[in-house]
């Protein structure tokens, strides 16, 4: 684990299971979930393509009222504008959409690596108390599990008696083992790691889709991916500024309605003032910024790294070198043998077992 406790190395293989960014499943979704996105209510989450969208349907309802009597413009030149419009706001909605079909490609592969042990529940924390078998998935925050040497943690938790050696390379990378005991600051420990001595008995901390691992899996999607500071200012700023162009361009029609009354001309068509509005607003800021985000985090997975906050992802732009103070951050974590070289008389089963 590396200093900022907010990248980690994971042991299962997504870079072999990394999905192209042209894979038809995730591009047909994608497209599917375009459509999906124009519901308001999804829309009004980011300002700049909430009123994107809100052009798209004026121009829309102006265009067949156009086709029934004459209109403000003609209607072919309204179609135009009103197509753009909806291109405008498809595509970011397509990007996003594709943003997070790759995140959860990765994500699945994760869920993969994630198994559903059954669990020893205990009545009270003691080694004396009656032990219920139960699944994993069952376990609850509060709920007391003994786990004893060769058990697979089922859930996260704490640990209220009992001084075992843990194996937790598959989500720190460490490859050698750690204690874990109650009390102090090495108390806590995490669900799918391996008790490899002795026994804990464990306070559950966590209900199921909150652990540790179930956290990850959400950053990647991008479902409940958290927003850096940078990233909240700037939603500030692109919301505010189009509130300001909102009220320029709404105020540019009064004025020519006096000077067409004045000069015995025509007023701007409403028409062109939606295209005025969506030209000067930052749509293209507003549109991709979600999708930006999304896709950090699945370039960092892509290298096997998995970042539990926006500000993490900000961060990785920016690192020229990063110095590791083990080898299990860098390697597949728990120790591999790739060959053994038995001396004269020894059989290579009994070197292994050595």
């Amino acid at each position: 684990r590396t200093a900022s406790d907010d990248i980690y190395k994971v042991m299962t293989q997504t870079k072999n299971n990394s999905k192209s960014i042209l894979d038809s499943a995730i591009l047909w979704k994608a497209v599917i979930d375009s459509f999906v996105k124009l519901d308001p209510r999804v829309q009004a989450r980011n300002p700049v393509m909430f009123v994107v969208e809100l052009g798209s349907v004026i121009t829309t309802l102006l265009f067949f009222a156009a086709l029934s009597q004459p209109g403000e413009a003609a209607p072919a030149f309204i179609f135009s504008i009103s197509i753009w419009l909806w291109i405008t706001v498809l595509f970011a909605n397509f990007a996003e959409s594709m943003a997070e079909g790759r995140g959860k490609a990765q994500a699945d592969s994760l869920r993969k690596s994630r198994k559903d042990v059954m669990a020893k529940k205990l009545a009270e924390a003691s080694l004396k108390s009656a032990i219920t078998a139960v699944s994993a998935s069952e376990l609850r925050k509060g709920d007391i599990a003994l786990v004893e040497a060769g058990d697979t943690i089922p859930c996260d938790g704490e640990v209220i008696e009992g001084v075992a050696s843990v194996d937790e390379s598959a989500i720190t990378g460490e490859s050698a083992p750690v204690i874990r005991e109650s009390g102090g600051d090495r108390s806590a420990v995490t669900g799918g790691t391996r008790v490899l001595s002795d026994w804990l008995i464990v306070r559950i901390s966590a209900n199921p889709g909150e652990t540790f691992l179930d956290r990850m899996i959400s950053m990647v999607e991008g479902a409940k991916r958290q927003k850096t500071p940078n990233e909240i200012a700037l939603n500030i700023l692109l919301a505010a500024l189009t509130l300001v162009f909102l009220l320029v361009t709404f105020t540019l029609y009064p004025f020519s309605s006096y000077s067409a009354s004045v000069s015995h001309g025509q007023p701007v068509s409403l028409t062109v003032l939606v295209a005025l509005l969506v030209c000067l607003i930052p749509t293209t800021i507003g549109g991709l910024l979600s999708a930006i985000g999304i896709a950090g985090m699945d370039r960092l997975i892509k290298a096997n790294v998995i970042a539990m906050s926006g500000r993490a992802v900000e961060a990785a732009g920016d690192v020229d070198m990063l110095l590791l103070d083990k080898t299990g951050t860098i390697t597949m974590g728990n120790r591999q043998a790739t060959l053994f070289v038995a001396a004269k008389g020894v059989s290579e089963s009994e070197l292994a077992d050595a």
